[in-house]
Order: structure tokens, then C-alpha cells, then sequence
């Protein structure tokens, strides 16, 4: 005969069922389960009051917290939360302690992010490893405007299956956001009158930080193209980080994550809906949108428009006067000393300067940038090796590696 399994619950039932029948008196029932009397009469009178349901174990929590947040601290959270529900509690905290300045005290960190799990407003992610990547030197901006950063957020598709391309400009320092526009195609002229209307806007930076994708790099020497080219004619430095090396650029990838969720999970309808949904989240980002890097600050508290204002006529090349000018042909070389030397296609048309370094050795120049080194032995260009800038200084050939600082020409149409 197999063993019977009993439980808490059938025991108390079957106490309370003999006792009702009559057999036996609460003292001899409760010493036959080894109970106290005033255990028995506790179940007893649990039943009477609530039938075999009033049997079960109740909870031990207690019925009211001292430190319970008030009713009113909770409707403002999750007011808050409704009006931006991509924040998370930290964001919150701020918020609401910017809108009540009179409340005498306010819920910890903890308390906020349990409150919304606890209504459901919080969505468990993934924690991933962090890898300690390896910097290149990159230039490190001390004021708004002395690094850009821009990229195409990659493509994707709205509900009409239109192809969205948002290309994205941001202030390294202040990460306050200068443009998410749709581009039809990323191609150097859409992305070039995009360029012209921040820069009337906003001014000038010192740097633009870029990947290697198109249109920012190219396969000319140096990786330049004509977009970067046209860059170094306003006198802004292009700088690209290594490739398959999105971290470098890890404050903007950072944007594009939260530009993601808040604006195409899931897409708009048409491209028209969905540039409305970037211009929105523009203005929640610089304006609203606290940052945890910026000391939960706005960017719009840190960012002020740059100083070097967007010329209506882009300038002319000028290289003093010891260096040879030379026109580059329109299919990307040029002739030295009798030899022909690439640069690329993207340098077609526009005037450099080659600046005698030693017998064996010259300089390549383009306006105040330096491109590479040219050997006389092999004929070949060797491009430079990109360094950061100081913030503030704008480089130039008298201050790269040279020591003459001689009057300064324009330049003329030079075969």
C-alpha cells in the first residue's frame, strides 16, 4: 500500500471537520495535532468567518509602508513617463524634481524604476559586455564646436516601403543634435546642401568627425574626397575614425540608438511622417531630454553657435610663395619634375602645393592641410598619418612640422 501525501491545508480542513463533528473536544484535538488551543481556535474561527478559503497561509507583509511614496508623487512619475515614455528613472528624477521645487522630498532612483515595472512601463533589456577598445589619437573637443560628428543612421524602410536615409550632425561636446534630415541618397551633392544649411545656421566647427563611408571618404589618397575637400577650403579639419570602428564614434552611435526607438520602432507611414517624427525628436533631445554624461543637463544649456560664420563665397586656395602650385587634372593626377603622380578623382580641377622637404622628399599640401609625402626615389605619394588638433588651434602649413613663415599669395591658375 503506497504512502498517502497530505498537506498543510488538508490537515487544517480535517481539524476543523472532526471538531465540528462532535467526537472530540478542542483540547484533545489540538494535543492529537500538536497545536496549542489557541492555534485551534484561531483556524476555527478563521473558518467560521471565511469558509475553507480562510484556512489559507496570509500574508506577513505589512498593510502600510512609513517611506510609501505619496499618491500624488505617483501620478506625477507616471505623468511623466506618459509624456516621455523612452525615459527611464533617472531622467524622471530630474524632471520631476525641475517641476516641483516645493516638495519636501523625493523618491530614490530605486523607488521610481519599481514603481514603473510595477505598471508595466519598463522593458527588460540585455546587459552587454563592454570591450576596452583601442583609441587612435582623435581630437578632443573642449568647447561646443570644436568637433562635429556625422553619420547616416542607416537605412530602413517606412510603411509604404519608402527608403529612409537620415543623415545625422551632432556637437561632440555638447551632443546637442544640428540635424536628422532624410536624404533621398547619400550622395555628395544632398549631403553637401544639408552641410550648407547647418553652416549658416550654426556657424563653422574646427573638426568633422566622420567614418569611411560615402560621402566622406573615398579611395584618392588620404582617403579624401570631394566633400572633405570642400571641407579644408572653409578651413574645417575632415577626421575619420578606423574602419569597422563604430566606438570611436561612440557618442553618436549612442544618439542613433535612442534616435531608433523613439522615432522608427515601428516607422511612420510615409517619409513625410517620418521626418516629422525626427524634427520632434530634435526638439525633445536638445530641449527636454536630460544627459547623464552632461551632468543631467540639456544639450541646449551647453551648445551656442560657433563664432566662425559660413562665408558667402568659398575662398581661394592660397601656398606661399617657395612652393610649387600645381593643377590637378580631371582624372585625379598631376605632373612633377617630369613624373606622374594619382591623387584621385576627387581632387579633379583644384589646385595643391608641393613643398620641398629635402632631395629625396616634398610635401603635398592642399590649402592648409597636409596630404602626404611625395618620394622621389619610388615616385610615389605617401599620404600623412592624420594627427588630433589642439582644440582652438587651426593648423596650417608654417605651424606642421615646418619653420618658414613666409608672406602668403593667392594663387593662380597654374598647369
Amino acid at each position: 500500500m503506497a504512502w498517502q501525501e497530505t498537506c498543510v491545508m488538508d490537515e487544517r480542513l480535517r481539524f476543523i471537520s472532526e471538531f465540528l463533528e462532535g467526537d472530540y473536544s478542542m483540547s484533545e484535538l489540538c494535543i492529537a495535532y500538536n497545536i496549542s488551543r489557541k492555534t485551534g481556535y484561531k483556524w476555527l474561527d478563521r473558518y467560521q468567518r471565511h469558509g475553507p478559503v480562510g484556512l489559507e497561509d496570509i500574508s506577513r507583509a505589512p498593510h502600510c509602508h512609513p517611506n510609501e511614496i505619496s499618491d500624488r508623487i505617483k501620478a506625477a512619475i507616471l505623468c511623466i513617463k506618459e509624456r516621455y515614455p523612452h525615459w527611464g528613472p533617472r531622467k524622471i528624477d530630474y524632471k520631476l524634481r525641475k517641476l516641483h521645487t516645493s516638495w519636501p522630498g523625493y523618491p530614490a532612483l530605486s523607488t521610481i524604476g519599481l514603481l514603473l515595472k510595477k505598471h508595466g512601463l519598463v522593458i527588460s533589456r540585455r546587459r552587454r559586455r563592454r570591450a576596452c577598445p583601442t583609441m587612435p589619437p582623435l581630437t578632443v573637443g573642449i568647447a561646443p564646436n570644436d568637433v562635429w560628428s556625422v553619420d547616416f543612421k542607416g537605412h530602413f524602410r517606412t510603411s509604404d516601403a519608402h527608403r529612409c536615409n537620415p543623415l545625422t550632425i551632432n556637437d561632440h561636446l555638447s551632443r546637442y543634435l544640428l540635424c536628422c534630415r532624410h536624404l533621398d541618397e547619400m550622395s555628395f551633392k544632398l549631403v553637401k546642401t544639408q552641410f550648407e544649411r547647418t553652416f549658416r545656421q550654426y556657424g563653422l566647427p574646427l573638426v568633422i568627425r566622420s567614418d569611411n563611408g560615402t560621402p566622406f571618404s573615398s579611395r584618392g589618397i588620404g582617403g579624401l574626397s570631394r566633400l572633405s575637400l570642400w571641407w579644408i577650403r572653409l578651413g574645417i579639419v575632415p577626421e575619420r575614425i578606423a574602419p569597422a570602428s563604430p566606438d570611436q564614434n561612440g557618442r553618436h552611435e549612442r544618439m542613433h540608438r535612442t534616435l531608433k526607438e523613439q522615432t522608427a520602432k515601428p516607422p511612420a507611414s510615409n517619409l513625410k511622417s517620418q521626418q516629422n517624427r525626427f524634427d520632434a525628436f530634435v526638439d525633445e533631445y536638445n530641449n527636454d531630454r536630460p544627459h547623464e554624461a552632461l551632468d543631467m543637463q540639456t544639450p541646449c544649456c551647453l551648445y551656442k553657435a560657433s563664432e566662425r560664420v559660413f562665408p558667402s563665397k568659398l575662398p581661394s586656395p592660397h601656398y606661399p610663395r617657395y612652393m610649387c602650385v600645381r593643377r590637378v587634372a580631371c582624372h585625379g593626377d598631376i605632373f612633377y619634375k617630369g613624373q606622374r603622380l594619382f591623387l584621385g578623382e576627387s581632387f579633379s580641377n583644384e589646385l595643391v602645393g608641393i613643398e620641398p622637404t629635402g632631395e629625396d622628399t616634398s610635401r603635398l599640401w592642399y590649402c592648409d592641410y597636409e596630404v602626404g609625402t611625395i618620394d622621389h626615389c619610388k615616385w610615389l605619394i605617401k599620404p600623412t598619418q592624420p594627427h588630433p588638433l589642439s582644440a582652438g588651434v587651426n593648423p596650417c602649413p608654417s605651424d606642421r612640422n615646418s619653420t618658414k613663415v613666409l608672406p602668403m599669395c593667392p594663387v593662380q591658375s597654374v598647369t
